[in-house]
């Protein structure tokens, strides 16, 4: 009765469809119409037990309504052999459906790929370009003011970090304010040199300016190629505490490796180690006048950021008191340009009356940088030149390690400054706005880049409106490439030192492996791997770290946790997933408890929390209702979600039972004792 129930409804659906389909070809096939068409899960043709509302199977007019008046739901499998006995795996009204839809599709893609709302998704500027007010730009003409004022200096020392002659620094330092405004969704984020970044830079191209360049255009293609691929999911691979062990060790190796330039010792090795003991060894060799200068420095950079984070109280509301707390708020926001500009002209006084006592910076190029193709090739000292095969074989992992920093520290700081301001980003364009940035920054002599946190939170609260402030921070860097390139020859080295100092000791976060402790040990493993292997080489940190929690990550999918109940019959919940590397455990643990007690036993499986199921769960799946037939005993699936049945139902395994619910199952198998 259930089956003929249930063939002559698909009957009646299908009729129902089929004259609904021929109208809305009448019709020419509105989009309405096959949205609604898509709702019906057509692949689920071979589905019976039907629920039917308000509708009666008797009425025949019901082949000539409209088929959202049925309200059909497909909830279980009745004679599943019979109704697709002969039937071809694609349903011929699906092929309908499809053939049909098919040039309509094409003519929709078209039109999208074509359309101004497509073009704004590629090109974010059309979004908010529209709309800028004159108030605007007032914001971000001071926002951009005074990000530029501190992206100078920072930029001349991060380029010190990447071994690199200071003018790169700068070099990398204006590209990103335009590329960003045309591609970025973030009015903070502020791309340019950073601290980690640099540090890697170096890891790979050893302070080399031309595979520094090379390096760019690579990353660069890498990102944007993941933006255009979709391939952004990747990043969710690198855990927090392989992030948190990474930037702490990479403060700690920044921050020591600056020491040298503070004491003004030279000769100093880079791998962190060796680095470590010569400077100790050579503290007797420090020149006075660079420790001086250095303290100073690093004791007015401190004073002004603790100024900054404490502002003094709102509650003087006269003019003067509040012009007093914006002066000491836009000096301290400045502080590392007023810094190294005092540490200069100190050093210009010295150095006029014929007193060297600082080391400076010495030789910079001054100008605009060529706008010309990076090198594929490069020369060594000795004449020999490397192909960029073997470039390429030099890069090694940095390769990879470098974009996925560059994307993760960019998409980072443009959510969590999105949530602070109340917006919202696209995080695939963001990789495509850093990925072009690399690509055209390569063409202008820069070396990979990334949002800068310092700088974003700068440009946030200065009152940026729009991306165009990058715009300003640019011009200011090209003015600064233009015209003041002979003054940054009396930079001295340890004013920069302090400044790097300064901008990484906040990454060093102790309070991270104390809440580690506290909620989750065992992401303590990645944590400490990262950090330690980072002091040996960064990349191998960020590899093992990945490859730590990547390994935890597994073995928690191969291994989940089952909880077993006994109700005269054992009942086994999944507390995870089912895929293929937990089937075998699975298999153990049900032969352990069910199939090799004396006498065997019959197995409820629970799997209401498995959402996928694949090839390799149902072969073992199928030898082991083989198993529990040849001892006459039960396997009973429960709470099977509609994808999960689907595919069990598709795998045709000999014995296969399921119910909605437990306590279905437990009912059917006390009914099944009672007749055996």
């Amino acid at each position: 009765m259930a089956e003929r129930l249930g063939e002559q409804l698909l009957t009646d659906v299908k009729a129902c469809l089929n004259t609904t389909l021929r109208r809305a070809r009448e019709r020419r096939a509105s989009s309405e119409c096959l949205r609604r068409f898509r709702e019906v899960d057509l692949n689920s043709y071979y589905l019976a037990e039907v629920d039917v509302k308000n509708h009666s199977l008797a009425d025949e007019r019901c082949r000539e309504e409209d088929c959202s008046q049925h309200n059909v739901t497909v909830r279980r499998v009745f004679a599943f052999e019979k109704f697709t006995k002969g039937r071809r795996r694609m349903h011929p009204l699906r092929a309908g459906f499809l053939e049909m839809d098919r040039p309509l599709q094409g003519g929709q893609t078209s039109r999208r790929c074509c359309s101004y709302s497509t073009l704004k998704s590629w090109l974010p500027i059309l979004s908010w370009l529209p709309k800028y007010k004159v108030r605007y730009l007032q914001m971000d003409l001071l926002a951009g003011l005074t990000v530029g004022l501190t992206t100078v200096p920072q930029a001349l020392a991060y380029a010190e970090v990447a071994g690199l002659p200071v003018q790169y620094g700068l070099y990398s330092a204006f590209m990103g304010g335009f590329i960003y405004t045309l591609l970025g969704t973030s009015k903070d984020v502020t791309l340019g040199p950073t601290a980690i970044m640099s540090l890697l830079c170096f890891s790979v191209v050893g302070g080399q300016p031309q595979r520094a360049v090379l390096l760019s255009l690579l990353c660069g293609v890498i990102q944007a190629a993941m933006a255009l691929l979709r391939l952004g999911f990747l990043l969710d691979f690198i855990s927090y505490p392989v992030i948190k062990g990474f930037t702490c060790a990479a403060a700690v190796t920044i921050g020591f490796g600056q020491v040298k330039n503070i004491l003004g010792i030279r000769d100093v090795p880079h791998q962190f180690f060796l680095e470590v003991y010569d400077t100790f060894h050579k503290i007797p060799e420090a020149r006075v006048g660079d420790v001086v200068l250095g303290l100073v420095c690093l004791a007015l950079l401190i004073t002004l950021m603790f100024i900054k984070s404490h502002p003094g109280s709102d509650h003087e509301s006269s003019v003067y008191s509040q012009f007093a707390r914006k002066l000491v708020w836009a000096v301290a926001t400045m502080r590392n340009a007023l810094v190294v500009v005092a540490a200069t002209l100190v050093a210009f006084s010295w150095d006029a009356f014929g007193h060297h006592v600082f080391t400076i910076t010495g030789h910079t190029t001054q100008g605009l940088p060529p706008f010309s193709p990076p090198p594929t090739s490069d020369t060594t000292s000795n004449g020999t030149v490397v192909s960029f095969r073997e470039i390429i074989e030099d890069f090694g992992g940095g390769l990879a390690v470098i974009p996925l920093m560059g994307l993760l520290e960019s998409i980072a700081i443009a959510k969590a400054f999105a949530s602070q301001n109340n917006y919202r980003i696209d995080a695939n364009q963001e990789l495509l706005a850093i990925g072009m940035t690399n690509i055209m920054g390569s063409f202008v002599s820069a070396y990979p880049i990334t949002g800068s946190f310092g700088r974003t939170a700068v440009n946030s609260q200065t009152g940026v409106c729009t991306p165009a402030g990058g715009i300003v921070t640019s011009v200011i860097v090209l003015l600064s490439l233009a015209f003041l390139m002979p003054a940054f020859y009396y930079i001295p080295k340890a004013s920069l030192a302090a400044v790097i100092i300064c901008a990484v000791a906040p990454m060093v976060d102790y309070r991270v492996v104390i809440k580690m402790w506290k909620i989750h040990r065992l992401d303590l493993l990645p944590f400490g791997v990262t950090f330690l292997l980072s002091f040996w080489e960064v990349q191998y940190g960020i590899i093992g770290g990945v490859a730590v929690s990547g390994a935890l990550l597994l073995y928690a999918m191969a291994r989940p946790k089952m909880k077993v109940s006994d109700h005269g019959v054992l009942v086994i919940e999944l507390s995870s997933g089912l895929s293929f590397p937990a089937v075998e455990h699975l298999s153990h643990f049900i032969h352990t408890r069910a199939l090799q007690t004396c006498p065997p036993r019959s197995v409820v499986l629970d799997c209401h929390h498995v959402s996928i199921i694949d090839f390799t769960v149902t072969s073992e799946l199928t030898d082991l209702l083989r198993q529990f037939k040849l001892r006459k005993v039960k396997l009973v699936f429960s709470g099977l979600q509609p994808a999960v049945l689907k595919v069990l139902l598709a795998a045709d395994l000999q014995g296969f039972r399921y119910t909605d619910g437990v306590e279905e199952a437990l009912q059917v198998e006390s009914a099944s004792l009672l007749d055996d």
